[in-house]
């Protein structure tokens, strides 16, 4: 793979980086790849080529390249964190996955050092990022350098980044109107951010297994003049921890010497973050767990995500509080149109069973309990 025309482009209401991909070792077309945001924003952004090499290297391990190819100069902590990357693909793999050579000039200085960056982090709207930035301002001074000053809100992950469902910018609108009322209440500056990086290889195991986490780093390395840190979500909690495109082992790696990228919260529970979520009204009323994107609504009710998070809730007596769920209530006919013990589910649903059999919902503990010994 060979990465080529690197560049910055200003257009009436975006500021675009992108670059050319260029596959040697298989039949994948050329493609432009990209990462822009909001004009206002056009002074933070850069043609950073680390978001480029970060962003492709996952892609390029999956269809048998030989090399990666970028004549620019990365930071040597980047070069190596990536070889762990790959070593560690590798193993997850079962060696289906091969390391390949990353040729590319060293760099000799470290670029950002002025004092004026901050953090951030990446916000869904979901129950992990919630969580984040709530403990976060829980525990930070807002003086202190690690107190979250930005959120990044991504178009082309859940929206947006399966072709076959098409871009859907009216739901990210709406995703995002739903995250600015959080960001005022949190006193942090909401960041838009539109990419194509998973449109590299669209499978969805390669996405959510090996990839996501891979091009949050890449969006984070283009904000590299505003941001020194960025905190990614823990998706598992450290009893849980299993392959995942967003990994402790993963996500760190991918940091430079000019941006630190941290995974965090890992000691927080599901049903812990849900407690935080459930105690900040704002977010409270406007979260997104459902990946639907249905028409109208922030979260459809009926997928697996959704009904889970609706039956935590009503684990810990709060379904009806929340207006993010048309729903007041969950029974065991949601649970008859999907898998509970997908990646690494089981857990999730395990640690509701005593809090529901303290409720008296034996119904849903019956049917909880039923499919998982399936």
């Amino acid at each position: 793979m060979r990465i080529t025309n690197l560049k910055l482009e200003h257009e009436k209401e975006l500021t675009r980086v992108s670059a050319s991909v260029n596959w040697e070792d298989c039949d994948q077309p050329v493609r432009e790849i990209y990462i822009e945001t909001d004009k206002k924003f056009a002074e933070d952004i850069s043609c950073n080529p680390h978001a480029f090499l970060v962003g492709c290297i996952i892609p390029a391990m999956h269809f048998g390249e030989k090399r990666i190819q970028l004549k620019a100069e990365i930071c040597p902590g980047l070069r190596e964190g990536l070889k762990t990357v790959m070593a560690l693909i590798k193993n997850w793999s079962g060696g289906t996955y091969r390391p390949l050579d990353i040729e590319t000039r060293i760099s000799s200085a470290v670029y950002r050092s002025n004092g004026q960056r901050r953090a951030g982090m990446f916000l869904s709207g979901g129950i992990d990022s919630l969580a984040t930035l709530r403990v976060n301002k829980m525990n930070f001074p807002e003086q202190h350098p690690g107190s979250i000053k930005d959120c990044l809100l991504i178009h082309g992950f859940d929206i947006g980044g399966v072709i076959k469902r098409g871009m859907k910018y009216h739901v990210f609108e709406r995703a995002k109107a739903a995250m600015s009322l959080v960001a005022e209440d949190a006193n942090v500056t909401l960041i838009p951010v539109y990419t194509n990086i998973r449109h590299l290889c669209d499978e969805r195991d390669l996405w959510l297994n090996k990839f996501f986490g891979a091009v949050l780093a890449a969006v984070a390395h283009t904000f590299d003049s505003r941001l020194s840190l960025v905190y990614v979500a823990s998706s598992y909690d450290i009893p849980n921890l299993g392959p995942c495109g967003s990994h402790p082992l993963l996500d760190p790696e991918y940091s430079s010497f000019d941006l630190r990228i941290k995974h965090t919260d890992l000691a927080l529970s599901r049903l812990d973050k849900l407690n935080i979520v459930a105690n900040w009204d704002a977010a409270f009323q406007n979260f997104r767990v459902c990946l639907a994107n249905v028409k109208d609504r922030l979260n459809c009710g009926k997928c697996e995500k959704c009904v889970r998070t609706m039956t935590e809730l009503v684990s810990i007596g709060a379904l009806h509080k929340t207006s993010a769920f048309v729903e007041n209530d969950v029974s065991p006919e949601l649970f008859s149109g999907f898998d509970i013990t997908i990646r690494h589910r089981a857990p999730f649903y395990e640690a509701m069973l005593p809090l529901l059999k303290e409720r008296g919902r034996d119904d849903l503990v019956q049917t909880i309990k039923g499919m998982l010994e399936k």
